[in-house]
């Protein structure tokens, strides 16, 4: 076994990982990548956020041209090719990793493609995919190994059970399909299932679906949910799975303790996600690891083992990926000396579903459980133009002012393209903008953007499209 060493060793090559190294290179730093991929990328582009979103936006082709019937046109019923959707998946993806790849070596990293293990603190072992085996001796380390599916202890080995995973390798289109848990992975998926044509049903333990979202965010997607899916069952949860001749058997519980039984082609079980921080070798290091998994970290996420940083999901939460990649460059900047620490205001959330939700800052659930004094401003998208236009009324824009200082703490978005428009959102909170700054910038006419220029004014009973005027 050979014997190498490297200044920085990132451990994880998903968008937190090769964020950071990508800066280490570009500040002068010897960097080596370990992943056990063919090329950067991790989760996030091979099996989340990228092919989901391919997926989404093919489900976002379907549900405009049905809905198009409305308006005068009928493109007829669409007639899919499952193989050509996957393909083209498959295709985003590649692209997408092979242009971190042709990056990766533009850099002169050194990526080897295997898996690490601590064997102390300042080295790793790691089996390359080739078989072959080296220790590598590092000056610092970077933990970025991501997080996994949560399972069901209780549910059958069976090829009918899918996760977020297996989900998105579309292997088919099952007739009918059971969605295990109503969070933002469950709905994102299970709108592409059912818009390729699955009838799709959704159970989740909670009352509501997206627990912690704003109910009047919330309800507005659960309306339109409710249209298209077979079945919401909130306050159920599953007790049991069998697989039986051509699919799974579900026993479900509601809340006054009545079972029941229905069959389903397959069920994907999408109840969250776990920190990847187990075989890692971590009892080797004086790193700490919590009862959840997380590895503590300070606001530089330094561990606590001096040589060793921790970013993204396995860091703590939220598990998002843009998240893990401002850590990483944090952590990079605090190896290289700077004064710097891991302290935004609004990491923004977007769940991908039609409509979009999201939100960034404060939300008005979380400042009602702090007891916190805010004024809440709402613009209902029924007087957009641009929403009007798009034959697209079911949004709403909010914000959360602290009414001594008119500081804008929060901003929540419903409606489509609501993940585009909640970059601003984010730069007024990040900025410490007051509600005057968003009504008085121009926004352009007719857009979607102006929703949140007319939300600003209505906090002063200015509203153009509106009628509220402001109490005394």
């Amino acid at each position: 076994m050979s014997t190498e060493h490297t200044k920085l060793v990132v451990i994880g090559g998903g968008p937190g990982g090769y964020a950071a190294a990508f800066l280490a290179a570009d500040m002068g730093m010897e960097t080596t990548l370990v992943d056990m991929e063919p090329n950067p990328g991790g989760v996030c582009l091979y099996r989340g956020c990228i092919p989901s979103k391919a997926l989404l936006h093919a489900a976002k082709i379907l549900s405009e041209a049905r809905d198009a019937k409305e308006i005068g046109i009928d493109f007829g019923e669409p007639k899919i090719d499952i193989d050509k959707v996957r393909a083209w998946k498959n295709k985003v993806v590649s692209q997408m990793t092979g242009g971190l790849g042709v990056l990766s070596k533009q850099r002169k990293i050194n990526f080897i493609q295997g898996r690490a293990t601590f064997v102390s603190s300042d080295a790793i072992n790691i089996k390359k995919t080739t078989g072959e085996e080296i220790t590598l001796t590092f000056d610092t380390a970077i933990l970025a190994t991501g997080s996994t599916p949560v399972t069901l202890p209780f549910a059958p080995s069976s090829p009918r059970i899918l996760d977020s995973t297996t989900a998105l390798n579309m292997e088919d289109i099952p007739e009918k399909l059971l969605v295990v848990g109503g969070g933002y992975i469950g709905l994102e998926l299970g709108t592409v299932y059912c818009e390729l044509g699955s009838t799709v049903s959704i159970v989740e333990t909670m009352p509501v679906l997206l627990p912690g979202v704003d109910r009047d965010l919330g309800v507005i997607l659960e309306n339109r949910m409710k249209k298209h899916f077979s079945a919401i069952k909130t306050n159920t949860k599953v007790n049991k799975m069998e697989e039986i001749k051509d699919g799974i058997r579900v026993t479900f519980q509601d809340k006054d303790g009545n079972l029941s039984t229905e069959d389903y082609n397959k069920v994907l079980v999408s109840i969250g996600r776990k920190p990847n921080s187990k075989n890692l070798g971590l009892e080797n290091t004086k790193v700490t690891v919590t009862p959840r998994g997380f590895v503590e970290v300070n606001p530089q996420r330094r561990t606590t083992d001096p040589k060793i940083y921790a970013i993204g999901d396995i860091a703590g939460d939220p598990m998002l990926a843009h998240k893990a990649s401002h850590e990483g460059r944090v952590a990079v900047e605090a190896i290289a000396g700077h004064k710097v620490a891991f302290e935004p205001q609004a990491i923004p959330a977007v769940v991908f579903t039609d409509p979009e939700i999201a939100w960034c800052g404060i939300t008005e659930t979380e400042a009602t459980a702090q007891g916190r004094n805010v004024k809440v401003i709402k613009f209902p998208w029924a007087a957009s133009g641009r929403a009007v236009t798009l034959n697209r009324t079911d949004g709403l824009t909010k914000m959360l002012i602290d009414p001594e200082t008119e500081r804008i703490l929060g901003v929540s978005i419903c409606g489509v393209g609501a993940g585009e428009m909640i970059a601003e959102g984010v730069l007024a909170v990040e900025m410490g903008a007051v509600v005057s700054d968003l009504k008085l910038s121009i926004h352009p006419h007719p857009t979607l953007s102006e929703t949140v220029m007319e939300t600003a004014e209505t906090f002063f009973g200015l509203s153009t499209h509106i009628y509220r005027p402001k109490k005394a």
